[in-house]
């Protein structure tokens, strides 16, 4: 399979960057199915969706297209049979645990027909982790994703040392298709390369809140006053998710036995434990009801 024959994208996970993803593909053209283990998840997605195309309808980026059309298109599922069975490329955004996601694709590998290629849209963690669970290790490899998706248009492509040369040629293909800009990666690394950046200032400044060095709100005042940006690290999170930065935090500071990532972690999952998600639950670092 080649970029062209790509017809059919099944994204795993209904969450903010499966519905993101979900989005950009349906607009450009693909026939999109949404798959995710629980109904509810589902549901909240399909409404996101419905007003996020609203929301975008009039970008440039979609001037080629009814958006509002293409995502009311977009199927929904929680059968992994129903949805495998005609795609020729999956995308997986479900949450950075390498186990949890060596078991989904285990499952789709013995759902999917041999000619799909498996993507997974790992924000830290690299492909190898799991690529031997896939039961197709050739024909899988990162591609990943920065939000928002129409206008941040950078993904990475990121191959294993078992990827094909023929599935990286594939993705690269077919990010082009789907108006993103592909930025080959020579050889695998944690954080890509905008995220490998990105993670080490969400980093330094998870540190300076979780040890009291200063508040979230004068860290992101630091931050924007100097660099003249919207948005401070924790404003950011906010959009990304802390739910996704505590996942991301949590995994390393278990595998790392790092005491400072163990306590970032726990600074995260107090906001958690609140219902405070970020944008997406109305309320985070900061409130946006």
């Amino acid at each position: 399979m080649d970029a062209d024959d790509i017809r059919t994208v099944l994204v795993v996970g209904a969450g903010t960057m499966g519905q993101q993803i979900a989005l950009q593909c349906a607009a450009h053209g693909f026939a999109v199915t949404l798959l995710d283990t629980e109904r509810a998840a589902l549901d909240r997605a399909r409404a996101r969706l419905d007003a996020l195309a609203g929301h975008v309808a009039s970008d440039p980026a979609f001037a080629h297209t009814d958006v509002v059309a293409d995502v009311a298109r977009i199927s929904a599922t929680t059968d992994p049979a129903e949805a495998a069975h005609e795609a020729d490329l999956v995308s997986e955004s479900v949450p950075e645990d390498p186990a949890l996601k060596g078991r989904v694709f285990a499952e789709l590998d013995r759902l999917c027909p041999a000619r799909t290629i498996f993507a997974t849209n790992t924000s830290s963690l690299v492909p190898s982790l799991f690529a031997d669970a896939t039961g197709r290790p050739d024909r899988l490899a990162a591609l990943h994703f920065h939000q928002p998706v129409w206008s941040a248009t950078i993904v990475d492509v990121m191959p294993h040392p078992g990827t094909s040369p023929e599935t990286v040629e594939t993705l690269v293909g077919f990010a082009g298709r789907i108006g993103q800009v592909p930025i080959r990666l020579l050889r695998e690394s944690p954080g890509y390369v905008f995220n490998a950046m990105y993670n080490a200032l969400n980093r330094e400044a998870i540190t300076l809140a979780a040890n009291g060095v200063a508040t979230v709100e004068d860290i992101d005042r630091a931050w924007t006053t100097v660099t003249k940006m919207p948005n401070g690290p924790f404003g950011m999170l906010d959009h990304v998710g802390i739910d996704t930065a505590w996942h991301i935090t949590d995994y390393w500071a278990r595998t790392l036995g790092d005491p400072q990532l163990t306590r970032n972690a726990a600074f995260l999952k107090g906001y958690l434990d609140q219902g405070r998600a970020g944008v997406k639950s109305g309320r985070g670092f900061y409130d946006y009801r």
